[in-house]
């Protein structure tokens, strides 16, 4: 029973609990009061995925903090390096809250060039390659 409900579970965890159905809510309630832990963690998640839902920079440094702080204040030390590395970055994270941008495309360009260098089987001559790449690329 108890391997059922964890299986059955697992893609409700996923999801904010606004969006569970009948049975999804009926199946959390029991596996929530058998494990508060998972709870606690689910409403954690769920926390911090509210945060990037915020148009001001202000409420979400705000929010980021306040998520930090309840990370310190639970029993889940597995969230403790997330918590670690946003605190860190807050600053460069924030960027995003600006225009909504990110650097995927700046990711998706260096791993095409990746995947460029790996099918050539290595750069002997840079000037060449660099020629190469702004012909492909450009």
């Amino acid at each position: 029973m108890v391997k059922q409900l964890l299986t059955r579970s697992r893609y409700l965890l996923f999801k904010r609990d606004t969006d569970w159905t009948l049975s999804q809510q009926e199946r959390a309630d029991i596996l929530f009061i058998k494990y508060p832990l998972l709870k606690t963690a689910h409403s954690l998640a769920t926390q911090f995925r509210n945060i990037y839902e915020n148009q001001d920079i202000g409420n979400a440094k705000r929010q980021f903090k306040d998520w930090i702080h309840n990370i310190k204040n639970s029993d889940i030390k597995e969230f403790n390096t997330a918590a670690k590395s946003i605190e860190y970055h807050l600053d460069t994270i924030l960027n995003f809250f600006i225009n909504r941008n990110t650097n995927a495309n700046a990711e998706s360009f260096n791993s095409k060039i990746k995947l460029f260098r790996a099918n050539q089987k290595g750069v002997r001559d840079v000037t060449f390659f660099l020629f190469r790449l702004e012909k492909l690329f450009a």
